[in-house]
């Protein structure tokens, strides 16, 4: 879920100034697991945008499985950063 509701999602945002010198750290998450995920299993990650301002992203990240049930939830935030 920090792959991709956060790093993909600052990608995103950052768009033309995102370069191979960009370092994305996770700083914290908050996360409420609800149901295992098994191997091979399909998962869809749903980031919603909380804020992005001074290079800090934090998103609302939800987790479903292929049934549409809720796996986890909670909220991610990290630092982009160029070096």
């Amino acid at each position: 879920m920090a792959q991709i509701g956060l790093v993909c999602l600052g990608i995103y945002l950052l768009n033309d100034e995102f370069n191979q010198n960009t370092s994305i750290a996770l700083t914290s998450s908050e996360m409420e697991f609800f149901k295992p995920v098994f191997p091979k299993e399909k998962v869809m990650v749903i980031s919603e945008k909380i804020y992005f301002r001074f290079g800090k992203l934090k998103c609302k990240v939800v987790m479903k499985n292929e049934k549409e049930e809720m796996v986890c939830s909670g909220t991610i935030a990290g630092i982009m950063t160029n070096k």
